[in-house]
Formats: C-alpha cells, structure tokens, sequence
C-alpha cells in the first residue's frame, strides 16, 4: 500500500485528530524514506511512533533528521554509543543480539535511538544557526514522507519531534500530498529546502554531522524541564481480584507485596492518611495504586523534596502507570504553568468522564509552595473538587515555608515517609500529623528486612576522639548552651547547637582514621558521607591518592547525572558527598556506606542506612561503617558521647552483626562509664 492510498487530510489539528495514530503512524508504515527537519528532538519521539517505525524498518526504510544541537544529557551518550558502534567492527555475537525484533528494542527510547543509528536505520545532522547579531536556535519545523512509488507528503506546523510534541500539547499541522491537483509545488519546494540544508547549501545555518558538533563543543544540554513520555507497553494497571490487587503488563502479572495491599486498605479506609514505610519498600508504586483506586479524579499534584526526586516520580508515571504522562514543575515557571493552567481549564469540558484521566503535576516543594496551583487556577473558585495531594517526605511539609501547599480544598490527602516525626519541631509535627490525618499506616525497616525486601547488612563501628583542642572548643558551646537555656533564646541555642555538631561532624582524626577503614574494607559502589564540601574534598584526594576511581557528588560539581550513572554503571569505587545523597538516590548495587559525618537527626542517618538496603543481583549482605567521636581519654562522659550514641543504638538495633558490636563498643567505651544498658 502506497501513500496515496491512504485517506490523508489537509491538515490535523489536536482537538479533533490525533497526530499520531490518525497521520504520522499511518504515513511511516507506507514511506522508505522519512526526512524530517525540526528544532526540538528527544528520543521520546521514538517511542510514540514505534509501531509506525517498525513497518518502516521491515520495509528497508530510513530516516533522516535535522535537529537543532540541544539534546539531552541520555541523548547525547545514546547518540553517540549508536554512531560507534556503526564505525566499530561488530562481531556476529553483537549482531545477534542488535538483530533481534524490533518490538524487543523499541520499548527503551535510549536502547532505540542508538539501535536505530547502529543499522544506519537513522541518520542524524545538527543545525547551527549563523544569525551573527542573536545567539538563536535552529527552530524550523517539517517533514517529508516519500514511499517507493515516489508519492510525496510534506507537512509543516508547530509539532516537534517528541512525545510532547506529538501527543501532549495542542498542535497543528498542514498536509501537502503531491498526487493532489495544486499542492505538487509545495511538495516539491519543501523536497528541495530539506535536500539544500542536508546538503549544507542552506544560507545562515550550518549543517554539521554530529560526531563534529560533539567535536567543537557545539552540543548543549537541553534547558527545558524533562519531556514527557509516553508509557510503554509494559503498561501497569491495577484490578482488583477478590480482595488482593494486580499490576498487569500485556506480558506478566505483578502481585503487590502483602504489607503493600495492607497500607493501600489502610488509606482507602479514610482517603487521607500516612503511609510510614522504610525506604525501599515501594512506597511510590503503592501510592499511585492508591490514587488509581480513587474514582473519577480531576487533580493529583506530587509534592518532592528534591529535583531528582521530581524525575523518578516521572519515570515511575510513564512506565508503570496508565495515567497521561504528567507536568514535571521544575525550574522556570513559564516552562510549566501554562500547560498545567490550560489542562485544569479543561478539566470541566471533558466528555465521558468514566474514561477521564486526571491531570498529574509533579513538582518539588520549593517550586510549589512559589507558584500554588490556587494561582493558576484564577476565578474558578479553587481547585477541582475531585483532587488528590500526594507529600513525599511527607515531614518536609511542616516547614512553615511549605505549609501552602497544604491546602484545604485537597478532598484526598496522602503522606509518604519512613521518618513523618519533625525532630526538634513540635508545631511542624502536629500540623503535619493533623492535616494528612495521622500515620495510618506502618512498616518499619525492621519489617522489611524480615520480609525479605531489604538485604540484611552488617555494622562496623570504628572510634576516635577529638583532639585537645576541639574537646575544649566543644566544653565552651556546651556551656554556653546551658547558660541560655534559662532565657528561652531559642535562636541562639539553635545556633550554637549547629557550631557545636559541626565539631564532631568535622574532627580532623577522621582523615587519619580513614586510611585504617580503608584497608578494612576497600570502597566497591560505595558512598561516604563528609560533614562538609571541605572535608569533602580532603576525603576526594586521599583517596584519589591510593588509587581509588572515586567522584566527588555535591551541589558545587556539574553535570551529577552523569555522575550517578558512571557509578551506577560500577566505574566508580566510590561517591563522596556532603548531603546530596540523602534523597532521590536509588541504585539498588550500591552495598557498602561509609559515614564520616552525620547530623543528630534520626531521619537523615535513617534515609543514609536505607540507601545501601535495597536488594539487588550478587547481593546478600549490605556493609555500614560508622565513626563515634569521643572525647579524650581521661575525660568524664559528657553530652558529646551521649548526643552520637542515639544512631549507634539504631544502626546496631537491626544489624546482622548486633551482638559482636555492643560487646566491642562496651570494651572500647568503658572509660566513659557507658555500658550495656546504655547501648540496647
């Protein structure tokens, strides 16, 4: 079948056409050759027309595309592992395992774009605008299909060539077909415009291959917010089957774990509530199965301490979910509020309300609580009355910065996290327990390693003091501290209180103690802890230094994505960070921590014990090394050992180890009085 028979509009237009199963996917499965020239390209495009890919593939088709050079940080390596694997001699191994069904290939966007590029299937061309007096980007936007018979469709219109571009946003498009009386000319010149700028003969735009674009650091990384994909057809939904719940793929059934159909009941009792789950235990797939078994929703907004946070809720929707891919609120507003303005708008004119989907926005706390979905929502009279708020790190909401996003008109309301209690904020405590209705629901790490869900691990203490001179530094706040608590200056207290901790987190015994950890137990996937980016640093070079392939991962250091695949990947030994490995981490083969420095507070050293928990391939025990910093020898036991010994007591609690530690601590610490009731 040719293009000609195909019943091909004048134009498609997204609130009466689909663009992708009425034009593009139709078009593809009848075209050898698909040149497209367009300003924005993400990988995500891939998948949105993959059925339509597929027919193009079968048919010996190609694609040529010409993009304007900002890509993704994923698109680019994919890009370039295509392109080097065509130039490399690839041997029959790799081929079969390249040569396998399309269908097998196209579900991961990434594997796609650089499987379509090692067959030659695609062919990529970067446009650089030469506009002398604007730093401008290349953003012209058309396509030409062109079957065996040479029958030609040429389209322009706003569409990019992503997800977004086909299926998210409102887009229009305007078809020329060259067997139609009038439109031959059309046809022809855009024919011709594409050859002239494949050719380089375009005046003010340079065509460059990409290999030469990466060459001359022409490349730069998209600036937008994460582009929306569509979920693959390994698409979850839930049903439920006789009193438990099912995720089901076209190709496998998922049972939820017990414990996770218990917290689902729980919250489904009251539509509000606390999820208090141990990290790694699945608390984000649980709360979407929640918010799939609340009818007819109009508004679910995520709330998330941290931008990476922001992205693995994204990819958990898109992947695992048959919700619509939704808006991620991060960075610039303009880059987000529009869309989300425009889909709330529309929430009331949606026709069968039994198929509706609610529109989904995920957005860290700090981006919320400036711009609260009550802004954008002007004269309407406030939110729709079928929302749903979900808080992840539900305790971060008692901060009274991010108490806006605490809205009445939420009619559901669902908190997610392993620590709900505020240390040392009563007030923030009770506004959060009040609001999301009190922790309904419990499973505690202990639970889940008993379950099997998180790997057992072993805990190795190590001890050391502090030197003469910050033990009398640390006696002197101490004091002070004392002396103040009469005055009630809580201020002053909680600053002095800081100066002091900082005394422990950064006593300079540690770097000596740390070549002994080393040759202990030499870093392999592991994170260490620093008390700050100075100590940090110090850390870096010492290890650096004995040969260890270790990055640095703080807020100073770029580009950290890269860096969490690298080490992901197990080319790093090591990541050494400050704070920034406390949230939105999850590489399940990460099995050894060590912490340097630790904040009092039992959330952050529990968030720090639960990254390393999770199970993974060749993994069974999980290693945590800790420092205990203790005064001098001679001193009585004061507040600082007392002050460390709350996280030994917990790490210890539910270690594999847990007998052999207390004994050795008892010994070690017997000059301060301590002893074994002190440390159970």
């Amino acid at each position: 079948m040719n293009l000609n028979e195909l019943d091909i509009q004048e134009d498609y237009r997204s609130d009466r056409d689909n663009l992708i199963d009425d034009f593009y996917i139709p078009c593809l499965g009848r075209t050898t050759i698909y040149s497209r020239a367009v300003g924005f390209f993400s990988s995500s495009s891939l998948i949105a027309v993959s059925k339509g890919l597929a027919a193009l593939i079968q048919s010996g088709g190609k694609m040529r595309l010409v993009a304007s050079p900002c890509l993704s940080r994923e698109d680019i390596n994919a890009i370039e592992m295509g392109l080097k694997r065509r130039e490399e001699v690839i041997t029959s191994a790799i081929l079969r395992e390249l040569d396998r069904e399309f269908e097998r290939v196209h579900q991961d966007r990434l594997a796609c774009l650089a499987w379509l590029l090692s067959q030659g299937i695609l062919e990529i061309k970067l446009a650089i605008s030469q506009n002398l007096h604007v730093e401008g980007l290349y953003h012209e936007k058309f396509g030409i299909f062109s079957d065996f018979q040479n029958h030609c469709v040429a389209f322009i219109g706003s569409a990019n060539e992503s997800f977004s571009g086909f299926a998210s946003n409102f887009e229009y498009v305007e078809v020329f077909r060259s067997w139609k009386q009038g439109e031959q000319t059309r046809v022809q010149r855009k024919i011709n415009d594409f050859q002239r700028l494949w050719d380089n003969k375009t005046s003010k735009v340079e065509v460059i291959d990409f290999p030469e674009a990466a060459t001359r650091s022409l490349l730069r990384l998209r600036p937008n917010s994460p582009p929306q994909f569509q979920p693959s057809k390994q698409v979850l939904v839930v049903r439920e089957t006789g009193g438990s719940y099912e995720l089901t793929t076209k190709t496998q059934k998922l049972e939820l774990r017990p414990f996770q159909i218990d917290a689902i009941e729980a919250f489904g009792k009251a539509n509000s509530g606390i999820l208090a789950m141990a990290t790694g235990t699945g608390k984000t797939i649980t709360a979407l199965t929640c918010a799939s078994r609340l009818n007819n929703l109009d508004l679910i907004v995520i709330g998330v301490p941290t931008k990476e946070l922001v992205n693995q809720w994204v990819e958990e929707i898109e992947t695992k979910t048959s919700f619509r891919p939704p808006i991620a609120a991060t960075g610039k507003a303009e880059y987000w509020r529009e869309i989300l303005f425009r889909k709330l708008r529309l929430i009331d004119y949606q026709e069968l309300p039994r198929e509706r989907l609610p529109v989904i926005v995920v957005g860290t706390y700090s981006e919320l609580s400036k711009s609260p979905v009550t802004d954008l929502i002007g004269d309407a009279g406030g939110l729709p009355k079928q929302s749903l708020l979900i808080a992840d790190e539900v305790h971060a909401t008692g901060a009274e910065v991010y108490r806006r996003i605490l809205r009445e008109d939420f009619r559901y309301r669902l908190g997610l996290s392993a620590t709900p209690i505020r240390p040392y904020d009563e007030e923030g405590t009770e506004v959060v327990l009040d609001y999301f209705g009190g922790i309904v629901y419990e499973f505690t790490l202990e639970d889940a390693i008993a379950a099997g869900i998180l790997c057992q691990y072993d805990y190795h203490v190590y001890v050391t003091t502090l030197t003469d001179e910050e033990h009398e530094k640390f006696q002197q706040l101490t004091a002070k501290i004392a002396s103040l608590l009469n005055r009630d200056d809580r201020e002053r207290i909680h600053h002095l209180t800081i100066q002091r901790a900082k005394v422990i987190k950064s006593a300079t015994t540690k770097l000596n103690l740390l070549d002994r950890i080393l040759n202990d137990y030499p870093p392999q996937q592991a994170m260490i802890y620093c008390a700050d980016i100075d100590q940090a640093t110090q850390i870096s070079k010492r290890l650096s230094q004995r040969g260890f392939n270790i990055a640095r991962y703080s807020s100073d250091d770029r580009d950290r994505k890269t860096i969490l695949t690298n080490f992901a990947k197990g080319y790093l030994d090591a990541l050494v960070a400050v704070k920034c490995l406390d949230e939105g981490v999850d590489i399940p083969s990460v099995h050894q921590a060590i912490i340097l420095a630790s904040d009092a507070t039992e959330r952050q050293f529990i968030q720090r014990r639960g990254r390393i928990l999770r199970t993974a391939p060749k993994k069974s025990v999980a290693t945590l090394i800790d420092v205990l910093i203790v005064p001098p020898l001679g001193d009585e036991r004061v507040k600082l050992i007392e002050s460390e010994l709350q996280r030994i007591k917990q790490f210890a609690r539910s270690a594999r180890n847990r007998t052999s530690v207390i004994i050795n601590l008892i010994e070690e610490l017997k000059h301060y009085g301590i002893t074994y009731s002190d440390l159970i």
